[in-house]
């Protein structure tokens, strides 16, 4: 999970938690449910002639990064529901952490887990104490904003590396830019970890323009050589 990688995020402040939309959970948390929703709605447009095509993460190709969501998907579904073991433990770091290209209904499996995904996080406990991911043990809120960001970022990679359109509310991608904004002007703190320096982006930049931005990643991204 490239967002727990390097260290334990910072607690988010209350003014993230905020309801998104009607179907957000009580007590004003985030809700995943769009920006899972966004992902699943781009994997019938994932070909396996797309399996080898770069994406804005220079380590994945489309293959490791479908595999990367399926483990992430996984990984923070069981950190919401406290239920810790090997799918929680294994860090990204780890050679194990990207399986080989997805097999049989990969696209099914997906889908399957990005519901659940946002279903756990729509429990209020999920949200209380402590839980783990990527083998970092961090506070329940900040687990559920690194997964929102997992997927959110993620899923623009996908889009991008496939030649499809993507966008994402404007409130989930405001949770995104608070968690990556907090070290964004410190260069010693993403000196070796998932998330390179920060893209400049013009005042008029969308939240979503922005997020990517925070990531390290330029938003004007596009595969190289025509690929």
């Amino acid at each position: 999970m490239s967002s727990a990688r390097r260290r334990s995020p910072p607690a988010m402040s209350d003014q993230t938690t905020t309801t998104h939309g009607d179907g957000g959970p009580g007590g004003g948390l985030p809700d995943l449910g769009p920006v899972t929703e966004r992902l699943a709605g781009l994997l019938d447009g994932v070909t396996d002639d797309h399996f080898d095509a770069p994406t804005p993460c220079p380590a994945m190709r489309v293959r490791e990064l479908l595999s990367h969501l399926l483990g992430l998907t996984l990984a923070f579904r069981d950190a919401a529901r406290k239920e810790l073991g090997p799918t929680t433990d294994v860090s990204p770091g780890d050679p194990n952490a990207l399986g080989p290209a997805p097999v049989g209904d990969w696209r099914g499996q997906l889908r399957s887990q990005l519901v659940e995904l946002a279903e756990a996080w729509r429990d209020p406990a999920a949200w209380r104490g402590e839980t783990r991911a990527g083998g970092i043990d961090l506070p329940g809120e900040v687990a559920g904003a690194v997964a929102l960001n997992e997927v959110l970022i993620h899923g623009w990679d996908l889009a991008r590396a496939t030649g499809q359109p993507y966008d994402v509310d404007p409130d989930s991608a405001g949770v995104a830019i608070e968690l990556l904004a907090a070290d964004a002007d410190d260069p010693k703190a993403r000196e070796g970890g998932p998330f390179g320096p920060a893209h400049p982006v013009p005042a008029g930049a969308s939240p979503l323009e922005r997020a990517v931005a925070l990531s390290g990643r330029a938003p004007s991204w596009t595969p190289p050589n025509g690929a």
